[in-house]
């Protein structure tokens, strides 16, 4: 997976680059994620797939990323996959040239945005009921491994005065971490209900 940032306008503003997928996928159909899929064989390692992935889906040529390095793996609930973001550095006003077969439009939006749109969701997907961190802009839903990836994007992410970026490692976090989701049923609530009176 890569996660693209550029900085904006005379301030420099962190934005990141999202996509969201067609409606009509089979596996996270309408979901909006980072750029990114499974390795091929003719890849070297995982960074050249993010790159790969990214040019294939949104037309982000390689030659244009500077990538600053790695964040945390992080597994997807639903399918089981084990993610590895790459974030990488690229240039104001690139042209998209999106996938016809996966990717419905690109996200360009700014980190403040972002991190003021956090939430805990309560949610249900295929019959389970849970609680997630989430993130809202505007209309855009953002949940999931797509939703840990900014969250550990959040912490480490350090922009200096010149406007330049790069990932901290061993600080604290800048904001709670984010918890996993809570799987909710008519007996943990029943619990949840007698503990709150005291019963």
């Amino acid at each position: 997976m890569l996660v693209p940032l550029f900085l904006a306008g005379e301030t420099r503003e962190p934005h990141v680059v999202l996509t969201r997928r067609r409606a009509d996928l089979r596996r996270h159909a309408g979901e909006i994620s980072f750029p990114g899929g499974r390795r091929d064989p003719e890849d070297a390692d995982l960074k050249d797939t993010a790159l790969r992935e990214a040019e294939e889906e949104i037309g982000l040529p390689r030659d244009e990323v500077r990538l600053l390095g790695e964040l945390p793996p992080t597994s997807t609930f639903a399918t089981n996959y084990v993610i590895h973001p790459f974030v990488g550095l690229i240039p104001t006003g690139l042209a998209w040239r999106l996938s016809p077969h996966e990717v419905d439009a690109v996200l360009e939006l700014s980190l403040g945005s972002v991190r003021a749109g956090r939430d805990r969701r309560r949610m249900e997907r295929r019959g389970i009921v849970f609680e997630a961190d989430t993130y809202v802009v505007d209309e855009h839903f953002i949940w999931g491994a797509t939703a840990r990836v900014i969250e550990d994007l959040l912490e480490r992410l350090r922009v200096d005065g010149a406007g330049g970026l790069w990932l901290a490692d061993d600080l604290r976090p800048l904001d709670p971490p984010a918890r996993p989701p809570r799987i909710v049923s008519p007996d943990t609530e029943a619990h949840n209900n007698a503990t709150a009176s005291g019963s």
